[in-house]
């Protein structure tokens, strides 16, 4: 499934997924390779110019392993994915901005950094599902590696009106790094990495959506609308009924 090139020699742009398999097996023995192949096939659907690279990590890694990714990608400018992405348009202006900032990246479905245990004030969380990256961004990186496996990431989180508590998470490591960093990212609105349910209001077309559920048929339907030169943006909402948009306008 890797881009059929070797990753030796470093390409101008490129598509980096980074995979492993927990410590303990998955029920459904196909589950992983199933949605990276829906990941890749989406890529290759909007960049066929473009090739991809797959980094398989040791069996039983976790989301701390996934902030040594720079060290993966072979390609001068990188798009990271998380497995159940699908690419839903051109990612050309996420790769522009790599170029032009260093990293271009979305906050996170919760933007507060605090819901993290012991953290405090109004740092932001962004999220790491979507990265946009070239070689300026590697200090953020470095930082990123070291500081995943030290710092407490645990997390707070409501469930069917409980508190609970997540062990571990690669987020609160990487909005430290790019908090101390001398280069800000540049922010992509949340269009570039759509998180249903948490996300389910949106102007324009989706570019990223990231969820293991299918893409719903709406939305493909939306995204073709803007695809017209005489699109109109609009607001949309996803729910129970079909959100109202806007038809192709008369001519």
């Amino acid at each position: 499934m890797n881009d059929p090139t070797p990753p030796a020699t470093a390409r101008r742009r490129g598509a980096l997924y980074v995979i492993w398999e927990p410590a303990t097996p998955h029920a459904d023995s196909g589950f992983f390779k199933r949605f990276l192949d829906r990941a890749v096939t989406s890529f290759r659907a909007f960049h066929p110019e473009l090739p991809y690279h797959v980094a398989t990590l040791p069996r039983g890694s976790t989301l701390h392993d996934k902030a040594g990714m720079f060290e993966h990608s072979p390609f001068d400018v990188t798009v990271f994915l998380d497995a159940d992405t699908v690419v839903l348009g051109r990612l050309d202006y996420g790769f522009e901005m790599a170029e032009r900032f260093g990293l271009a990246c979305c906050h996170c479905v919760n933007p507060w950094l605090r819901r993290y245990v012991g953290v405090t004030g109004d740092l932001i969380e962004y999220n790491t599902g979507v990265l946009f990256f070239s070689e300026a961004a590697r200090p953020v990186f470095d930082d990123w590696r070291i500081a995943a496996p030290l710092l407490d990431s645990r997390a707070t989180f409501v469930r069917d009106g409980h508190v609970a508590v997540s062990p571990r998470d690669d987020q609160l490591s990487f909005s430290y790094a790019v908090q101390h960093s001398a280069r800000p990212p540049f922010v992509l609105p949340h269009n570039w990495n759509f998180a249903p349910p948490n996300h389910h209001a949106f102007f324009g077309p989706i570019k990223v959506w990231h969820s293991y559920a299918d893409v719903p048929d709406v939305v493909h339907e939306i995204n073709r609308y803007y695809e017209q030169p005489d699109a109109v943006m609009q607001y949309h909402e996803l729910g129970g009924t079909p959100p109202p948009w806007y038809a192709a306008p008369s001519s």
